[in-house]
């Protein structure tokens, strides 16, 4: 089951770095221990087919989510803005239904705070 957090807003919206620069600052403040093994995948932009090819081959998949946390189970989450038009899309779907078919836990956050509700919940999952 993907978890969704946050809320859709109307209006000028921060953007997705400027969310996840706020979450990783949060994370880092809050829980250390956390942010230690706490990752941010880069995996968008615009690539030649080249650049995608040859990342292909090194290991990274395509709508891998953007913030991933080792554990047992591992935190995968999909942030998003929290704009209407910001969606996940088909192939972050796709991954983060494989990642809670493996027993991880697979979300879509909307914005810092949609993530920080996440991390709760999971860190509340850990401990039971």
């Amino acid at each position: 089951m993907i978890r969704y957090y946050g809320e859709i807003k109307k209006g000028k919206q921060p953007t997705e770095s400027i969310e996840m620069i706020t979450f990783f600052n949060y994370l880092k403040t809050n829980h250390p221990d956390i942010a230690k093994v706490a990752t941010h995948i880069r995996n968008e932009g615009k690539r030649s087919a080249a650049q995608t090819q040859k990342q292909k081959i090194e290991g990274m998949v395509k709508g891998a989510s953007d913030i991933f946390i080792h554990g047992c189970p591992s935190f995968c989450c999909e942030l998003k803005t929290h704009s209407r038009a910001s969606k996940p899309s088909k192939e972050q779907i796709q991954y983060l239904e494989s990642v809670d078919e493996l027993g991880g836990f697979a979300c879509v956050a909307r914005g810092y705070v949609g993530a920080i509700e996440a991390l709760k919940d999971w860190i509340n999952e850990q401990s039971r």
